[in-house]
């Protein structure tokens, strides 16, 4: 809780991915992949209640010995490729009887995200008077160095006109979202139906803190961090 305000966090993790076949429940330094995500959760001074929303047995299982809530089993047409997450967060509020003021999304395959990092972003909100805060990092190359390319595979510059690249330290900075921590007060979002909108604001996060797991490679990256974290 923080001033008064109810805080939920929901934390995704369906079974199907085609990407990394299970991945939310893969094997990571001896703990399956949602813990990390759950861990920081739990360390968070401001969520009240932490829930888990997911179609998979398997990962409902593990996830309850873990010491997850999990309330209800998320229905397979909320759990398919296409499925956004909006329809997963409004589902997840509909199916408990309390209510809450913020409601705070964490991604499991964010997992080095701290719990500083979602304190932060629920503060921010607070302090700001803000709808909605999300994290984001710092884009590493200038727009201007960023292209599309036509059909007959020339570049188009996403910026306008084509023009030679201005240099690294010259260009202005740019950021992503790199889905750590998305926040938003409750009555809002329903409203939106998004998190992202001119009224949201930011937490920056590092490169080190922001790796998004998709990939084979994401797990090598992330095995690597969590070596050098333990030295």
């Amino acid at each position: 809780m923080i001033n008064k305000n109810k805080v939920l966090a929901i934390i995704p993790a369906r079974g199907g991915s085609k990407g990394l076949p299970g991945k939310n429940i893969i094997d990571v330094d001896g703990e399956p992949l949602l813990f990390y995500t759950f861990e920081q959760a739990r360390k968070s001074k401001y969520i009240d209640r932490i829930i888990l929303s997911s179609e998979d047995e398997e990962i409902i299982k593990i996830a309850k010995v873990m010491g997850f809530e999990v309330p209800f089993k998320r229905p397979k047409n909320l759990a398919l490729d296409t499925s956004g997450t909006m329809p997963v967060i409004f589902h997840a509020l509909d199916m408990l009887s309390q209510t809450y003021d913020y409601i705070v999304l964490l991604q499991v395959t964010s997992p080095l995200r701290l719990h500083h990092d979602i304190d932060k972003s629920i503060e921010l909100c607070e302090e700001k008077n803000a709808s909605a805060c999300v994290s984001v990092v710092e884009v590493n190359k200038p727009l201007d160095w960023t292209f599309s390319l036509s059909k007959d595979n020339k570049l188009k510059s996403i910026v306008g006109d084509l023009k030679i690249p201005i240099r690294r330290q010259d260009a202005p900075k740019h950021y992503s979202v790199n889905g750590a921590v998305y926040v938003a007060k409750v009555e809002w979002l329903k409203l939106k139906e998004h998190f992202l909108t001119d009224e949201t604001i930011v937490h920056i996060m590092p490169k080190s803190r922001s790796i998004d797991i998709d990939s084979e490679e994401d797990l090598i990256l992330l095995d690597h961090f969590i070596s050098k974290s333990k030295k």
